[in-house]
C-alpha cells in the first residue's frame, strides 16, 4: 500500500469519527436532562424562601416535617395533627402526588388544611427534586 493511500484512508476515518462525535454531541445537547443537582439546589433555595414558614425537614411546625416524605403515606407523621381529609386520603407521596398537592392542595385533597399553592410549575419541580435528593441522604 502506498503512503498516499494509507494517508487518504486515515484522513477519511478521522473525518468520519469527527462527524460522528459532532452528531452525538449535538443530540446530547438537545435531549432534556432529568432533574439533577442544579434543580435540587434551586429547589432548596425556593423551599427555604417559600416553605420554611410552615415546614421544616426534621421538626413539625405549622405543617408536618418534610424530610423523608417520598414513599410516606399522607397523614402518617405521628407527632403532627392532620385534617381528617389528609389522614383518610390514602395518598402516598411521590413525584406526581407532590406535583398535584403543591399545585392545588384543596383540589387534590379537599378539606385539607394547607392553603398555600405553588402556581409556578418549574418551582414545584425544583422543590420536589430537592425533597427527593435529601431523601437519599
Amino acid at each position: 500500500m502506498s503512503a498516499k493511500t494509507f494517508l487518504s484512508r486515515n484522513l477519511r476515518t478521522h473525518h468520519a469519527g469527527a462527524v460522528a462525535l459532532a452528531l452525538v454531541l449535538t443530540v446530547v445537547a438537545v435531549i432534556p436532562m432529568p432533574a439533577g443537582a442544579a434543580d435540587a439546589d434551586r429547589g432548596k433555595a425556593i423551599f427555604e424562601k417559600r416553605c420554611t414558614g410552615c415546614h421544616s425537614l426534621d421538626i413539625d411546625k405549622e405543617g408536618p416535617r418534610l424530610g423523608g416524605i417520598f414513599g410516606r403515606a399522607a397523614g402518617s407523621v405521628a407527632t403532627f395533627t392532620y385534617s381528617d381529609a389528609v389522614k383518610k386520603s390514602r395518598v402516598t407521596w411521590d413525584i406526581p402526588s407532590l406535583e398535584k398537592w403543591l399545585a392545588d392542595p384543596d383540589a387534590f385533597i379537599p378539606d385539607s388544611n394547607m392553603a398555600f399553592r405553588l402556581v409556578d410549575a418549574d418551582e414545584r419541580s425544583a422543590i420536589i427534586a430537592y425533597l427527593k435528593q435529601i431523601q437519599g441522604k
